[in-house]
């Protein structure tokens, strides 16, 4: 139990300390979104890009692992829809936010460094492996899903929706940082050569501050989340993301027979809170803003629970 704490308390004391910040004043909210916009379009990019740059493509894009993990997120963000529709009697533009919110986890700002504390820096593959396609895959997901609803009776053709949703996508700093990464793999392949000692060790020192002030942006942001809204629909969304999905990609995962490497990159992936880009999203398009937003930080706060009790199961 005493591992299990060192492992959690740290990542979750980094998002306080944002928090404490936030609160006192320590740190204006310019100052805050300052250190948030550095990680989340400087330093977490480049983090994915030199993760996915040094991956073995031929281990670590295993189809079951992916599998896995994204069936649980959609299935996850299915249900979510279908519920907010069916028992909640919200709009269909909500019923996307929050179906949304519970595909898009926190997979990098909490998957990673949770990960990272409890197994190391080479136990990390397979997360990048899952997080290579996880904006690309599920922000296009969303997007194409919202303007369907939005563009519905109004004559917008698919094409013109999937154009948006490209374009949406494309401009997402995370992705692009994806991007890179596998344009890194690509010219090495290609040439022969290793990548350049200035772009690594730039890469290195922005990597390197990505995790710590990802984390401590993220508890600064959460303090002006104020929680209110639907509490059956935030209920929902935090239930489906800590228990369901890591649940269902536990099942699919043993059922596939991943080795125990994966089974920890893939649950604990699984059983991250919705993250800040749930909110974002619904920010947007200006619906659920209070759902989202309210289920991001009581999620966020549940998690360090329950990751810890996923981390005690896991092989």
């Amino acid at each position: 139990m005493l591992d299990l704490v060192s492992v959690i308390l740290p990542v979750f004391v980094v998002v306080g300390a944002g928090y404490l910040a936030a609160w006192r004043r320590m740190m204006s909210d310019a100052a805050i979104d300052g250190l948030t916009k550095f990680a989340q379009t400087w330093a977490l990019p480049l983090l994915l890009a030199r993760g996915i740059s040094e991956l073995d493509l031929s281990r670590s894009f295993d189809a079951g692992l992916l599998l896995s993990y994204y069936a649980g997120a959609l299935i996850c963000g299915a249900l979510a829809y279908v519920g907010a529709r069916a028992l909640l009697d919200r709009p269909p533009a909500d019923s996307v936010t929050i179906g949304f919110g519970c595909m898009f986890g926190n997979i990098a700002l909490l998957g990673l460094p949770i990960t990272q504390r409890a197994y190391g820096d080479a136990a990390l593959a397979d997360n990048f492996a899952i997080i290579s396609i996880h904006s690309p895959l599920l922000y296009t997901i969303g997007i194409l899903a919202m303007e369907a609803v939005r563009s519905s009776g109004t004559g917008s053709g698919l094409l013109r929706v999937g154009a948006r949703a490209l374009r949406g996508v494309l401009r997402t700093p995370l992705v692009m940082g994806i991007m890179f990464g596998f344009l890194l793999q690509a010219f090495r392949a290609l040439t022969g050569l290793a990548v350049p000692e200035l772009v690594t060790a730039t890469m290195n020192m922005m990597a390197g501050a990505a995790l710590p002030a990802a984390l401590f942006g993220l508890g600064g942001i959460l303090y002006r989340y104020r929680p209110e809204g639907d509490i059956r629909a935030i209920a929902g969304m935090t239930a489906l993301s800590l228990v369901i999905h890591p649940a269902i990609s536990w099942g699919m995962g043993t059922w596939m027979d991943l080795e125990a490497s994966q089974m920890r990159s893939l649950v604990i992936s699984a059983a991250m809170a919705p993250g800040v880009n749930a909110y974002i999203f619904a920010n947007i398009y200006g619906v659920a803003k209070r759902v989202a937003a309210t289920a991001v930080l009581a999620a966020t706060a549940l998690s360090m629970f329950t990751a810890a009790a996923w981390l005690a199961i896991l092989p």
